[in-house]
């Protein structure tokens, strides 16, 4: 299966934030594929040492975990990431820009399943 993962929670509200990769994490245990695509505020989730910050109320934090894992892959918001000043080259190393014409693409395949929080 392909998870694929909408939110807007950031460092505003960290537990919120933290549940998408909570749920990446466990896709990932499973043998799923992820995409997360960061909308609004949670464009600041994947600048390069933010997320380190971020200690969750609740759920262990799994944002590294997804960040490094080959087999998810992290979508910015490019327009919610430049309104933020925030250059892709900000981004940690496993993120990139991307917009709706991607999160289309990855919930149109026949086996990807799409969970928004």
């Amino acid at each position: 299966m392909h998870c694929v993962i909408s939110t807007t929670w950031g460092p505003t509200d960290v537990t919120r934030a933290a549940l998408p990769f909570v749920f990446a994490a466990s896709a990932l245990q499973a043998g799923d594929t992820v995409m997360i695509m960061l909308f609004h505020d949670a464009v600041t989730v994947a600048l390069d040492g933010t997320h380190q910050k971020m200690i969750p109320f609740g759920p262990p934090s799994k944002f590294a975990e997804i960040f490094s894992n080959l087999n998810a892959k992290v979508l910015v918001c490019k327009p919610c990431a430049e309104i933020r000043s925030i250059s892709e080259e900000m981004l940690v190393k496993n993120a990139s820009f991307g917009g709706m014409n991607d999160l289309h693409q990855h919930t149109s395949r026949p086996d990807a399943k799409f969970i928004s929080f």
